[in-house]
């Protein structure tokens, strides 16, 4: 089963998806390989990854396995901080297309609001990222990109973005699970059309993971005979918050995508929206101007 949201470009984007950060080399293949054969449809890549080419490559090969073709899957790639600005955005956009061998993508995200090489307080943040969005637009107006958005935008740089541009952004991509509930963005996300979309939902890859063993996490997912991980998607689904879970396991992969057939009580959902502790395990944004 594939879940799909409808974004305000008329694309339908799919709810899961296979996130792709840090995965290089042959495992870009076994991951991708076992990802469609669950049935996933989404692949989220990054011009920073440096992965583009090999996932182009893998899903040039695999589509036609599984009877797939292009129209059937969903590409993600994302703007680096270091190509921001009018002109070197669209280049950058152009090479990412090319990477991946594909004549378009589906959607293309500003990665950070920042610009690297400039303090975080820079007034010339602001300028770069909005010249980024207007190379957005033109490459959206030319169909090389079927749906623009951003990534790691706090509320206050979607008010100055909407404030000013032409195509408003169809996606937001962020840190977002119940150690970071994110209600007040999530509620303007809703009110604006602009889907969000969440990374990190199952904390960090690191040996101590303070969220997959949350002690609620952890009581929730035993009394529905479930896996953590899937309780931490499962509640991000039901709340129509899409996911990038990575992994290059085949077992992860497979019991990542059953969350799709997960269902949480309305009372576990609020139960885990409580555990919020306003923690980024990633990176916080918020001190970009």
């Amino acid at each position: 089963m594939t879940m799909t949201v409808q974004l305000h470009t008329g694309t339908q984007m799919p709810l899961l998806g296979l996130g792709t950060f840090k995965i290089t080399g042959g495992s870009v293949s076994v991951a991708v390989d076992a990802a469609l054969e669950c049935g996933y449809r989404l692949f989220d890549t990054a011009r920073v990854y440096r992965n583009e080419s090999e996932i182009g490559a893998c899903l040039k090969k695999l589509l036609p396995k599984y009877s797939l073709n292009r129209a059937d899957v969903f590409v993600t790639s994302k703007l680096g901080p270091g190509d921001h600005g009018a002109g070197r955005c669209h280049q950058a956009c152009l090479d990412s297309i090319k990477s991946l061998g594909l004549d378009y993508i589906d959607l293309y995200l500003i990665h950070w609001p920042g610009v690297q090489g400039l303090k975080p307080n820079a007034p010339k943040q602001k300028q770069l990222r909005l010249e980024s969005w207007k190379d957005l637009e033109q490459l959206y107006d030319e169909g090389l990109i079927k749906a623009i958005g951003v990534s790691n935008y706090t509320q206050r740089h979607l008010e100055e973005l909407l404030s000013c541009c032409r195509v408003r952004p169809a996606v937001l991509q962020t840190e977002f699970h119940p150690h970071l509930f994110q209600c007040e963005l999530l509620k303007f996300c809703n009110e604006q059309g602009i889907q969000l979309q969440a990374y990190s939902s199952l904390g960090t890859t690191t040996t101590v993971n303070k969220l997959i063993t949350d002690p609620v996490v952890v009581e929730i997912a035993r009394n529905y005979t479930q896996l953590p991980s899937q309780v931490l998607l499962a509640w991000a689904i039901q709340q129509n918050i899409g996911v990038i879970p990575k992994s290059t396991n085949m077992k992860h992969i497979r019991e990542n995508f059953d969350a799709l057939d997960f269902k949480l009580a309305k009372t576990e959902i609020e139960k885990l929206n409580r555990l919020n502790k306003n923690f980024h395990y990633c990176w916080d944004p918020t001190n970009i101007l």
